[in-house]
């Protein structure tokens, strides 16, 4: 099992993501796509991504608004896992705008 990182390391994490926030407890990013068909192909290409690594965010779409969280919930906090998820996604989000 990956191990939860430390407050420290989530902060530095956290720096070389795109508008990410959060703690050891969990990191989310809220995006505005331009249509709801946008942000559904975005979770969509997410949710390919999450199949291939084997590890999924919560995601909560609101029209055009997509807020997705990160945290490995076996190992109680954000490890290297959702980080790693972390800047696929926002790959994915740089592509579709």
């Amino acid at each position: 099992m990956a191990d939860v990182l430390t407050a420290e390391a989530v902060e530095d994490e956290l720096g070389g993501l795109t508008s990410w926030s959060g703690d050891p407890t969990g990191i989310s990013r809220t995006v505005e796509l331009a249509s709801f068909p946008d942000a559904i192909t975005v979770v969509d290409r997410v949710a390919a991504t999450a199949e291939e690594l084997d590890h999924h965010p919560d995601i909560d779409i609101r029209w055009r608004t997509l807020t997705f969280r990160c945290v490995t919930h076996s190992a109680g906090g954000v490890t290297d896992r959702d980080v790693a998820l972390a800047r696929r996604i926002d790959e994915i989000i740089r592509s579709a705008r």
